[in-house]
């Protein structure tokens, strides 16, 4: 057997069900793999070992995987930060309810990954796997940095703009961003009502939609099971084509053939102008929110919130209360309107990021290619395509109508096999 580190969790669950391989010994090659590489990679916010391995998994769908738990989805055995000195140490009294339920299926914490400041702002010391001089993207960066490292086969994430499906493609994972509530949020550590939205990383499409499955009592099905038909697939290069770098640009070129020969009906699609003005909405309904909901913080403690955080904070406060307004108006309006808008496409592929990982670890890339899906609140799938020119991870990202996350998985599998 290969090193079960380095095992998808569909196979793992197989090989864990058939008496193949135990739970003890892939939690073991997790934790030997995490220890060979965490003073490089850096993607654990906490981590103990020894509590680890007391765990006792349930049997169920997930038993015996271990899961990395992003630091703003609170846990109840281990402290929940945030990262932010202003929640150092702090222990929930109870785990958010996509934890429990990972519990109940049969999961094993393994530990808490790292994220940004709120899943916000600021960045952790979390390092590229593919090359620690880049970043692993944000805001989940240890949850994507963990799953490319061989730590954990499965991983927690959030997204508020793009910080599951952009981590996820610069660390050439997968990343599931469901539509908006599949996961429930309760014991997040929410920041956006409208937007946050919990979201998981794995190794291939089919782990997960049997994580995602399995803590929000879905069927997503059996992504890896042949698609009866091909898709009708729209090329969407989006608004903000101007920030794809010269790879990704290279990547949306040479697309279509491969598409076209595995059998999809492939053309381009253009977004109507409505969406040109969705950037600007993002932007103040995230920041006014994120503001709103840190009440506490804002009043209590701002002076320990990081300047750059608080700066967005008091930008989200002062905006006019006819810009919010006309924001939700336009949220609204687009989330309503865009299953018609596809008029008869089954699935858009855009760029999940705008090229490869950025060198250094103070920013975690642009989320211009991901905030557009996450006020949709709809489906996106990120998948692996290729290697750019510093053979750094490229992804594609699937998006499908909301509500449609089954199919959304189907075809990322199919699209994921077309490019491989």
């Amino acid at each position: 057997m290969a090193d079960p580190a380095e095992l998808t969790a569909t196979d793992a669950a197989r090989a864990i069900q058939a008496g193949t391989l135990a739970p003890t010994a892939l939690l073991d090659a997790c934790l030997d793999r995490l220890l060979a590489r965490e003073a490089v990679v850096q993607a654990m916010a906490y981590v103990d070992p020894a509590q680890a391995r007391a765990a006792v998994p349930l049997p169920g769908p997930l038993h015996g995987l271990p899961v990395g738990v992003k630091d703003v989805i609170d846990t109840a055995d281990m402290p929940s930060e945030y990262n932010s000195a202003i929640w150092r140490g702090h222990r929930p009294r109870a785990d958010a309810a996509c934890v429990a339920w990972a519990k109940a299926a049969g999961a094993v914490m393994l530990g808490k990954t790292v994220t940004t400041e709120f899943a916000t702002r600021t960045p952790g010391p979390t390092t590229n796997p593919h090359d620690p001089a880049r970043t692993p993207g944000g805001s989940s960066s240890g949850s994507a940095a963990g799953i490319a490292a061989g730590f954990f086969p499965l991983a927690f994430g959030t997204q508020t703009a793009g910080s599951v499906i952009r981590p996820a493609a610069y660390c050439g994972v997968v990343g599931f961003k469901p539509s908006f509530g599949l996961i429930n949020r309760m014991g997040m550590k929410l920041m956006s009502d409208r937007l946050d939205t919990v979201g998981v990383m794995a190794r291939s499409v089919a782990d997960c939609a049997l994580f995602a499955g399995a803590v929000s009592g879905r069927d997503l099905g059996d992504p890896d099971t042949r698609a009866p038909s091909s898709p009708r697939i729209g090329l969407c290069r989006t608004p903000v084509w101007d920030r794809a770098e010269p790879e990704t640009v290279a990547l949306f070129e040479g697309i279509a053939g491969p598409l076209a020969r595995a059998g999809a009906e492939v053309r381009d699609f253009a977004l109507p102008s409505e969406f040109d003005a969705l950037e600007a909405a993002h932007a103040v309904i995230m920041n006014h929110e994120s503001a709103r909901a840190m009440g506490w913080e804002m009043c209590t403690a701002r002076d320990q919130i990081s300047p750059m955080l608080r700066e967005r904070l008091e930008w989200g406060l002062a905006q006019p209360e006819a810009a919010i307004i006309e924001s939700h108006a336009l949220f609204r309006f687009l989330q309503d309107r865009f299953e018609d808008m596809l008029d008869g496409t089954d699935i858009l592929i855009t760029p999940a990021a705008p090229g490869e990982a950025p060198v250094g670890l103070a920013w975690t890339g642009d989320a211009a290619f991901n905030f557009i899906w996450t006020s949709l609140h709809v489906p996106c799938v990120t998948v692996p395509a290729g290697v750019g020119p510093n053979r750094m991870p490229l992804g594609v990202q699937i998006v499908a109508p909301r509500g449609r996350d089954r199919e959304a998985l189907a075809w990322a599998a199919w699209v994921a096999a077309a490019l491989a």
